[in-house]
C-alpha cells in the first residue's frame, strides 16, 4: 500500500513538472510573437528582438508594450529595466 502511495506521489510530481514546462514554453512563444511585432519597424531588428525577448521573459507577466512605438507605461516591469549605464534596456 505504501508503495502505491509513493508511486502515485511521484507520478503527480512528474505531471506537475510537465505542466510547468508547457506553461514556460507557451510564455516563450507568446514573447516571440509580441516581440516580433514590437520590433517590426526597428532599424536593428535582430538586436531589438533579442533584447525584447530577454525583457519579456524576465517579467513574470510576459508583458510587452503593444505596437512598434507604443507607450512603455503599459508594462511597468518591461519599462523599468535598465542597463548598467542606467539606460533603458528594453526596446
Amino acid at each position: 500500500m505504501a508503495c502505491t502511495k509513493t508511486t502515485l506521489a511521484v507520478l503527480c510530481l512528474l505531471l506537475l513538472s510537465e505542466v510547468g514546462m508547457l506553461m514556460v514554453e507557451a510564455e516563450r512563444d507568446n514573447c516571440e510573437t509580441k516581440c516580433a511585432f514590437r520590433c517590426s519597424k526597428s532599424w536593428k531588428p535582430k538586436m531589438c528582438h533579442k533584447t525584447c525577448n530577454t525583457c519579456c521573459q524576465r517579467c513574470n507577466d510576459g508583458c510587452v508594450p503593444p505596437g512598434p512605438t507604443a507607450n512603455r507605461d503599459v508594462c511597468p516591469c518591461y519599462a523599468q529595466m535598465k542597463t548598467h549605464g542606467n539606460r533603458y534596456k528594453c526596446p
